[in-house]
């Protein structure tokens, strides 16, 4: 059964601040995980790769559940697969409870994989109900709404986390009030999601551009969503990086000497410029070419991280802090030049594209090696690499080829 059979359709405004409160929690959840490494890294006496596992099972639940999500959402309807995302969540949620009480590290890991399935069931189901709650040409638009608030919310996790969870004497129970309580809240969201009927999502995929329907007989033969994939994966995997392992290198003597409670304060001004920058890229992409925007920006990160590992000391926190303002616009500007032209196979891309997000589940890691090989500051050459291809991928790599429509012309 369609799920606006049943009553009549809220407007789309409702909708849309519905859909945006989802985007807030789950930026929210996702930033704390940048709590979590340092607090279970010493919890367990964890090394930093063992640490880095945080992120490897959260963010690998997007490459291992996108799929069968994408085909869970098209039997159920969005509405339907909102609310699955949000009851699984809450059960990741909740497993935090045992996990902290038994003590065992694999279990928060276990934990931390479930919430992040209920997150990427989040994400299949609500982004293309974006699409449609208005006109198509100001969907951009709306979409840049509801991720500036998705950036409020990695705002305020870390900062609430450092004061719930690493200002806690409680140890392994520290995490137990605020997960429970982010279970609490999703349920509560599941319930109000089932009441309220929102509109009919029959045209979720958007206007096709008829002229490269039939370019690609592959979406592997569009240079640019392949190219657009591997920026993905390494954005993604540079800005978790530098977030998983700040509150760590503050804490060093020889950088800032910051408590790790302190610490986590301060992660909130790197997602905190991640969303300020959204509310100022969204004018500035009106006025200059986005691979433009995106190649200053990732030049900009790499040099503030060039700039770190030189000077060191206070120096390295706020450059490193600083690169939150610069990856804003990334992730959009990244998504929607590679999906440009894709015409009929768009849908496509954007699988391949969600998969890509599995680069916040090994780039960690990677890091999280050089820190115990080479020290945790020369750890950042691996964003540093990161913003280096994003530059590339915004000067060159998302420009489209098209050979291919000229072979459907032949």
């Amino acid at each position: 059964m369609d799920d606006s059979a049943t009553a009549a359709p809220s407007r789309p405004g409702r909708s849309l601040a519905i859909l945006t409160l989802l985007f807030f929690m789950w930026g929210l959840i996702t930033s704390l995980n940048d709590i979590l490494v340092p607090h279970l890294k010493a919890m367990f006496s964890l090394s930093y790769v063992e640490a880095s596992l945080v992120q490897f099972c959260f963010f690998g639940a997007y490459f291992v559940v996108s799929f069968p999500a994408g085909f869970v959402v098209e039997r159920i309807g969005y509405q339907r697969g909102i609310v699955l995302g949000l009851v699984v969540a809450a059960f990741g949620c909740l497993l935090f409870y045992p996990a902290s009480n038994l003590r065992q590290f694999p279990l928060f890991l276990g934990a931390l994989f479930v919430l992040a399935a209920g997150i990427t069931v989040l994400q299949v189901a609500a982004n293309p109900l974006i699409a449609v709650l208005g006109p198509a040409e100001t969907a951009p638009s709306r979409l840049t709404l509801t991720q500036a608030f998705n950036s409020l919310g990695t705002t305020i996790g870390p900062y609430l986390g450092a004061l719930l969870i690493l200002g806690a004497a409680s140890g392994a129970q520290a995490v137990q009030g605020p997960y429970v309580g982010l279970a609490a809240l999703l349920l509560v969201m599941a319930v109000a999601m089932q009441r309220v009927r929102l509109p009919a999502a029959a045209a979720a995929n958007g206007a096709v551009e008829e002229d490269d329907a039939a370019a690609y007989d592959s979406i592997w033969q569009a240079r640019h969503l392949v190219l657009g994939a591997v920026a993905i994966f390494l954005y993604v995997g540079g800005e978790v990086g530098i977030g998983s392992f700040l509150v760590n290198l503050m804490h060093q003597p020889d950088v800032a000497g910051l408590s790790t409670d302190a610490a986590g304060k301060f992660v909130s001004l790197y997602w905190g410029g991640a969303m300020v920058g959204r509310f100022l890229g969204s004018a500035v992409l009106a006025r200059v070419p986005a691979g433009r925007v995106l190649a200053v920006n990732a030049l900009v990160a790499a040099g503030l991280i060039v700039l770190a590992v030189a000077l060191r000391g206070v120096v390295a926190m706020w450059a490193l802090l600083a690169i939150g303002l610069f990856n804003s616009i990334m992730f959009p500007t990244i998504f929607t030049l590679s999906i440009k032209g894709l015409g009929a196979r768009t849908g496509e891309g954007s699988g391949l594209l969600c998969m890509a997000i599995v680069g916040g589940a090994l780039c960690p890691v990677a890091q999280g090696w050089v820190a115990d090989q080479h020290g945790l500051l020369a750890s950042f050459a691996i964003p540093l690499v990161c913003y280096l291809y994003i530059a590339y991928y915004g000067v060159r790599g998302s420009q489209r080829q098209r050979a291919a429509v000229a072979r459907a012309d032949a």
